[in-house]
C-alpha cells in the first residue's frame, strides 16, 4: 500500500509516539508528555503518516503574519532516507495557514542540506540575534 499523507489535524497526532522520540533526542531530551502536549497546543503541527501510522512530526510557532519558527522536525529512524522529511517540509511551506509568514527561522545541527532545499540559509546578520536560556 505505502500511502503517505501529511495532516495538520492535531486529533490524529500520536502524542506517545512524539514524546517517545523527543525525550531521547538532543534538542528535547527529557521533555515530558505534559510538555509535549503543551507545545502541540501552542503550535501549528504536522504529522506525516505512512498507511495511517504516524512516522514523523514537525511544528511551527507563529503569529501567522510576520514570523514562523520551525521546531521538533523528525522522521522515525526506520523510515529515514526515503524522502519523507522533504515531503513533510514541503507540506509545511505550502500550508495555507502559514502562507503570509515573512520570516521563517529554525535551528539545526545536522540537517542543513534538507532546509537549504526549501530556501533556508544561514542568518544574514547573526550578530543581531540574541537568546536567553533558562536551564
Amino acid at each position: 500500500m505505502n500511502q503517505i499523507a501529511v495532516s495538520t489535524d492535531k486529533s490524529k497526532l500520536d502524542i506517545l509516539f512524539i514524546q517517545n522520540f523527543l525525550k531521547d533526542i538532543y534538542w528535547a531530551a527529557g521533555r515530558t508528555i505534559e510538555e509535549v502536549q503543551t507545545t502541540i497546543d501552542a503550535s501549528v503541527c504536522f504529522g506525516i503518516y505512512l498507511d495511517d501510522q504516524q512516522i514523523g512530526f514537525a511544528r511551527v510557532i507563529t503569529d501567522y503574519v510576520v514570523f514562523g519558527y520551525v521546531m521538533d522536525v523528525f522522521i522515525a529512524e526506520e523510515h529515514r532516507g526515503k524522502g519523507y522529511s522533504s515531503i513533510l517540509i514541503q507540506n509545511m511551506m505550502h500550508e495555507p495557514l502559514l502562507k503570509n509568514i515573512k520570516i521563517w527561522r529554525l535551528a539545526t545541527t545536522d540537517a542543513h542540506f534538507l532546509y537549504e532545499k526549501f530556501g533556508f540559509t544561514a542568518l544574514e546578520h547573526p550578530e543581531k540575534m540574541m537568546e536567553k536560556k533558562i536551564v
